[in-house]
């Protein structure tokens, strides 16, 4: 039995909501977190990934799996399901996602000086 991942595995204040390196689409590197354990289904990742819509959880899937990274599954028999995982492709992705978090940990005070100061000067552009 697998442990099931943790429903605060992605913190709102998590550094890899204010990572600035993308890979794939904007969730695509929180669902391979949530791969790097092993196979999952749907509702497991919908538990920490609770702020994605269904259908953008399934696009930023579809994105993962078109590209190599990702596998999906069909398991037929008296309970059909699908899973997800990570293929070798995007097993090989893992390191440097983790040099990037652990990049955006280190400049997160930074990070959140430049975007707090780039949003109030475009609010008083917008303003006057």
């Amino acid at each position: 039995m697998r442990e099931p991942l943790p429903a605060d595995m992605f913190d709102e204040l998590c550094p890899s909501s204010l990572n600035p390196i993308r890979f794939g689409d904007k969730w695509a590197a929180l669902v391979i977190s949530c791969l790097e354990g092993g196979p999952r289904r749907f509702s497991e990742l919908r538990v920490p990934l609770r702020r994605v819509t269904p259908k953008v959880l399934t696009q930023s899937l579809r994105s993962l799996e078109r590209d190599g990274l990702i596998r999906r599954t069909v398991h037929a028999g008296a309970t059909p399901h699908v899973e997800y995982a990570l293929a070798p492709l995007g097993r090989s992705i893992l390191e440097p996602m983790k040099a990037a978090c652990a990049w955006s940990e280190q400049h997160w005070e930074e990070l959140l000086d430049a975007r707090e100061a780039y949003d109030n000067a475009h609010r008083l552009d917008h303003a006057g």
